[in-house]
């Protein structure tokens, strides 16, 4: 990714790279835009796949030391 300003520019192979996990970042110039398609793609995963976007929360929760919000919290 290159940025200049608020701009930014991603290549060729970062964007394949990018939906290979399914993330459509062709055309994102700004941080706005990556915030954009992360939400379409954080909404698809919780539709499609509620499991699988569980399991990515909780794992970026634990690479921050953060809890979890309430309503992510796990019981078991």
């Amino acid at each position: 990714m290159l940025r200049a300003g608020d701009s930014l520019r991603f290549t060729p192979d970062e964007i394949e790279d990018f939906r290979k996990l399914g993330l459509d970042f062709d055309g994102a110039r700004t941080w706005g835009d990556v915030e954009q398609a992360l939400a379409r793609w954080t909404d698809t995963l919780n539709d499609e796949r509620p499991d699988l976007l569980e399991r990515i929360a909780v794992e970026m929760a634990k690479a921050r030391g953060v809890p979890l919000p309430a309503r992510l919290t796990r019981v078991r």
